[in-house]
C-alpha cells in the first residue's frame, strides 16, 4: 500500500522522466506551475485520513440520492430512480477515474496524437481508417433511437460533465498537470467509443487474413491445415461434447471462382504492420451447479484478462433503486455493471475469440478514390477526410474512402514503402449499427433464465461468452455475437472486393450460437477456446486458446462439495497442463549423452518439476525457454519462407503434432544439407536454451517471477513512478492465474447464490485513480498473493450499518 510521502515521491520521480527522458517530448507544464504549492502537484497527494463526506446540489437530478462509501472506497449508490443513479455512476466514475476516460475515449477516436505528439500519428491513422469513430456514429443511431438507452446515457453524461463543472486547476488528476492539458466535456459518443474501444481489443485480433493470405502464397492447402487447424484434437469445447445440433438455418454458397480467385490466388500483402491486441486477451468462467456445492446452491465465477493498469480498467460499485439492485464492476466511462450479481442472478463474461473481421481487395478507378468497381460498375466512395491534430507538431490530414464493405484501411498512403499497393477494405460486426449497452442494463435487473437470456441476445460485438447462474437452481452458458455465416475457409486470406459472391450472406440466427443450460455434469466453463466440437454445423474461424479449458474441466469434473475457498484455489492455480505433454515429448526425444553439465542441470529441474507455474519456480522457466527454443528450431525455417514471416502456429498445434507424428516433415530444417530427426531438435533446442538461461540465472532471474517481471502499468507507461513492477505471482497465458509480464485477471469474482448472496471479488489495483491516494493500488497485494475482499451487498435497511464509512449526499438544487 502506498503512504503519501511516497506517492509525492513517485509524482516528482514521474516529472524527472519527463524532463530528463522526455518520452513524450518535453514537460508540457512549465516546472514553476507544476511545482505550485496552490496549484501543481501537491494538491493531488491525499491525506491518509481524507473525508469523502460531502452534501451536494445539483439541478439535473430530479429527487435525493445517497453514496455509502465503506472501508475499501467502494460506493453503494442509492437513488429514487434510474435517471440519478446514472447520473451519479457517471460522477463517480469522473471523480475517481477522470484521466482514465479522457485518455482511452481520446485513444479509441485516433486523437493521440494530441497527447504523445508524432510518435502516435500512425496509430490515430490506424484507428480512424478501422472505422472506430465510424463504428460509434452508428451505435450511437441505435442508441438515439431507444428512448430508454437514451436517457440513461443522458444521465450519465450529465453526470460526468457535472464534475468536470467543479474541478479548478489545483484538482485537476496530476496527469493533466504533467501533460499541461485539461479534461473535455463528456458526451454519449464518448461512452459509445470506449464500448468500441472494447470491440476492438477482444475481436479485432481474433482474424489472421493478411499472414494466411501471404502463408498461402507458399504453402499447400494440406500444410496449412496441420500448421492451423480448426478444431484441435485435444479441444474440451464450451458447449460439452455429444451436443446434438440443429441443421443449420442458412447454408452459405461458395463462389463458382472461389478454387482460381480465392484459394490458387498466390498473392501476398505486404501492407503496413498494424497494432493488434494482445494474443492473451481471453478469460476463464465456469459455473458449478448446486448437485456439486457444498450449501446445494450454484457458485459462479469469472476472471477477464487483460492488459493490466493503474488506474485499473475496472471500478466496482454497487447501483441501487426501488426496482433493482446489482453489484460488481462497471466500466469508467460507460455506464452499468459490466459483470457481477444482483438479488436472483450472477453473470460474467469471457471472450468468443472469434473472427468477425474481414478483407477485400478494391480496385479504385484512379487515384482520387472516388470510385471502385463492384458489380460491373464504377461505384463511388464515400471520402472522410480525417483531421489528426499532433501536439507540438502540423495538423495531418488522411483521406479514407468508404465502401459497401466498409473502410479502406490499406492503400498507398498507408502502407510499407514494399507495399504492392494493394487496397483492402475492411468488413467488420462492429460496424453495424448495435446497442450493445442495453444488455447490461437488462442484465442489472434480470430475475431468472429467461429474462438473462432476452438480455443478452441482442449483444453483437465483440463475442462473449455470457455465463449465468441463478438463485432458482439454473446454469448456463451461452457465445453470444453476431457471427457470419460462412463457407468452408471464407475469411481466412484476403478476398476478392470485386465480385458480390464473396461477401458475407448472412449471419448465424441468435438461437443456433453454441449455448447450455443445466447440463447433466453439473458444470459449464469457458477459457476462450473453440465453442463446439467438429459437428456444429458452421465453419467458425477464430484465435481460440485451449488449454485453460482443458484445465478447468480437469479439475471441476472430479470436484463434489465445492465451497467459495476451492473455487479461489482453482482461479489463483499454476498447474501447466500444455506442459504435461509437452514434457513427456521433450524427455522422450532429448539426447541426454549429448549434454554438459550445465544443461544437464537445466534438464533435471524439468525433470523434477510439479508442473506448477508458481512465482518460485525454476522448472517452468527452464520449460518455457525450451518449449521456446523447440518452437523456433521446428518453424522458423519453414515460416520465413514468407515474406515478411507467417505467424507461428499455437504451442498446443505443435505439441498435438509431435505427439502423434514424431517425424512430421516441418522438423527437418530445409536450410540444410542433413535430415534432422526430433531428437536433433529437441536436443538442439535445449542447447540454445541453456545459454540464455545461463545468463538469466547470473542475474537473480531463474525463477519465474523474476524471469518474466510481472508489472501493472500506468496507462501512460513511462510514468514508470505511477507502476508497480516485480510483482510476486507465477503463472502464464495458458495457464489458470493467466499473468504474463503485464497481462493477466484483471477482476476475479465468486458469487455463491445461497440466501443471503456470499460474494468475493479482487482486481489489481484500487478504487481511486489519483496516484496520490492510498486508495491507488490497495487491492495490488491482495491479489498477487490469492486473496478476496468480500463484497458487501448493501441493502436498503443498511444505512447505519458499521460499514459505511463515508456518506455523500445528493439533492436536486
Amino acid at each position: 500500500m502506498r503512504i503519501i510521502p511516497f506517492a509525492i515521491s513517485t509524482i516528482v520521480t514521474a516529472g524527472l522522466v519527463f524532463a530528463f527522458n522526455r518520452p513524450l517530448g518535453p514537460l508540457p507544464m512549465p516546472a514553476g506551475k507544476f511545482l505550485s504549492p496552490q496549484h501543481g502537484f501537491w494538491q493531488n497527494a491525499e491525506p491518509s485520513n481524507a473525508s469523502f463526506d460531502a452534501d451536494l446540489n445539483f439541478p439535473g437530478l430530479k429527487g435525493k440520492a445517497e453514496v455509502y462509501f465503506d472501508e475499501r472506497l467502494v460506493p453503494h449508490v442509492f437513488a429514487e430512480n434510474d435517471d440519478d443513479l446514472y447520473f451519479l455512476q457517471g460522477y463517480l466514475h469522473a471523480k475517481f477515474r477522470l484521466f482514465q476516460m479522457d485518455l482511452q475515449t481520446k485513444a479509441a477516436a485516433g486523437r493521440a496524437s494530441e497527447i504523445a505528439g508524432k510518435k502516435a500519428i500512425n496509430y490515430d491513422k490506424e484507428q480512424r481508417r478501422l472505422g472506430m469513430v465510424y463504428a460509434a456514429e452508428n451505435a450511437m443511431k441505435e442508441v438515439d433511437k431507444d428512448p430508454a438507452t437514451k436517457a440513461m446515457f443522458d444521465a450519465y453524461t450529465s453526470g460526468v460533465n457535472a464534475y468536470i463543472s467543479t474541478l479548478k486547476e489545483s484538482t485537476l488528476p496530476v496527469e493533466y498537470k504533467l501533460l499541461n492539458c485539461k479534461p473535455e466535456k463528456w458526451t454519449n459518443f464518448r461512452s459509445a467509443i470506449l464500448l468500441k474501444m472494447m470491440a476492438k481489443m477482444l475481436s479485432s485480433g481474433t482474424e489472421n487474413d493478411l499472414t494466411n493470405t501471404n502463408a498461402k502464397s507458399v504453402f499447400i492447402p494440406d500444410e496449412l491445415k496441420m500448421m492451423y487447424p480448426q478444431v484441435p484434437d485435444s479441444l474440451a469445447p464450451i458447449v460439452p461434447k455429444g451436443t446434438v445440433f440443429e441443421k443449420p438455418g442458412i447454408v452459405p454458397v461458395q463462389p463458382a471462382s472461389a478454387d482460381s480467385l480465392y484459394f490458387d490466388n498466390k498473392g501476398t500483402i505486404t501492407a503496413r504492420e498494424i497494432s493488434k491486441p494482445d494474443i492473451n486477451n481471453g478469460s476463464n468462467n465456469w459455473v458449478v451447479a448446486g448437485t456439486k456445492t457444498q450449501s446445494g446452491s450454484p457458485i459462479l465465477c469469472n476472471d477477464p484478462h487483460l492488459e493490466l493498469s493503474l488506474p485499473s480498467i475496472w471500478y466496482e460499485m454497487q447501483l441501487q433503486t426501488p426496482g433493482s439492485n446489482s453489484y460488481g464492476v462497471s466500466l469508467p466511462g460507460s455506464p452499468y455493471i459490466i459483470i457481477g450479481f444482483n438479488d436472483s442472478i450472477a453473470w460474467g463474461v469471457t471472450n468468443a475469440q472469434r473472427d468477425v473481421k474481414d478483407y477485400y481487395e478494391i480496385k479504385f478507378k484512379d487515384k482520387t478514390k472516388k470510385e471502385y468497381w463492384f458489380r460491373g460498375n464504377w461505384e463511388p466512395t464515400t471520402q472522410r477526410i480525417e483531421e489528426i491534430k499532433v501536439k507540438g507538431g502540423q495538423t495531418i490530414f488522411d483521406t479514407v474512402a468508404y465502401t459497401i464493405y466498409g473502410p479502406v484501411m490499406f492503400d498507398e498512403s498507408f502502407s510499407n514503402e514494399s507495399s504492392n499497393k494493394r487496397n483492402l477494405a475492411v468488413r467488420w460486426v462492429a460496424h453495424d449499427p448495435s446497442n450493445e449497452a442495453v444488455t447490461f442494463y437488462k442484465l442489472n435487473r434480470a430475475r431468472n433464465y429467461d429474462e438473462y437470456e432476452a438480455a443478452i441476445k441482442t449483444f453483437e460485438c465483440p463475442g462473449q461468452n455470457f455465463v449465468f447462474a441463478s438463485k432458482a437452481g439454473d446454469i448456463a452458458i451461452w457465445q453470444q455475437g453476431k457471427f457470419p455465416a460462412r463457407w468452408d475457409r471464407q475469411g481466412l486470406y484476403v478476398m476478392p472486393g470485386e465480385d458480390s459472391s464473396y461477401m458475407w450472406q448472412g449471419f448465424i440466427p441468435q438461437t443456433e450460437n453454441p449455448h447450455s443450460k443445466n447440463p447433466e455434469r453439473g458444470f459449464l466453463e469457458s477459457a476462450n477456446q473453440r465453442p463446439a466440437d467438429s459437428t456444429y454445423p458452421y465453419f467458425i474461424p477464430g484465435s481460440y486458446i485451449t488449454p485453460r479449458g482443458i484445465t478447468i474441466e480437469k479439475y471441476l469434473s472430479v470436484m463434489t462439495g465445492i465451497v467459495p475457498a476451492d473455487m479461489m484455489k482453482l482461479q489463483n492455480n499454476y498447474f501447466n497442463s500444455l506442459a504435461e505433454d509437452a514434457r513427456t515429448i521433450l524427455l522422450q526425444y532429448v539426447r541426454e549423452n549429448d549434454l554438459n553439465a550445465a544443461e544437464k542441470k537445466y534438464l533435471d529441474l524439468v525433470k523434477n518439476w510439479d508442473l506448477m507455474a508458481s512465482p518460485d519456480s525454476k522448472g517452468q522457466t527452464v520449460y518455457q525457454c525450451w518449449w521456446d527454443s523447440l518452437m523456433v528450431g521446428i518453424w522458423e525455417d519453414d515460416l520465413s519462407r514468407v515474406n515478411p514471416m507467417a505467424k507461428y502456429p499455437e504451442e498446443q498445434t505443435t505439441m498435438e503434432l509431435l505427439k502423434k507424428d514424431s517425424v512430421c516433415k516441418f522438423i527437418d530444417d530445409i536450410n540444410t544439407k542433413q535430415t534432422e530427426t526430433l531428437f536433433d531438435v529437441v536436443t538442439a533446442s535445449l542447447k540454445k536454451a541453456s545459454v540464455d538461461l545461463a545468463k538469466n540465472e547470473a542475474d537473480g532471474k531463474l525463477t519465474w517471477a523474476k524471469f518474466k517481471n510481472p508489472t501493472v502499468y500506468h496507462l501512460i507507461k513511462d510514468l514508470k513512478g505511477f507502476s508497480r513492477p516485480g510483482l510476486n505471482i507465477g503463472g502464464n497465458g495458458n495457464i489458470l492465474n493467466a499473468v504474463t509480464h503485464s497481462h493477466g485477471p484483471s477482476w476475479r469474482m465468486i458469487i455463491q447464490l445461497t440466501t443471503p448472496t456470499e460474494a468475493y471479488g479482487v482486481y489489481p489495483g484500487g478504487q481511486s485513480g489519483n496516484p496520490g491516494s492510498k486508495y491507488y493500488d490497495d487491492y495490488l497485494d491482495n491479489w498477487v498473493a490469492g486473496k478476496y475482499n468480500k463484497l458487501w451487498f448493501m441493502r436498503e435497511g443498511d444505512r447505519t450499518d458499521k460499514n459505511i464509512k463515508w456518506v455523500m449526499k445528493f439533492s436536486k438544487g
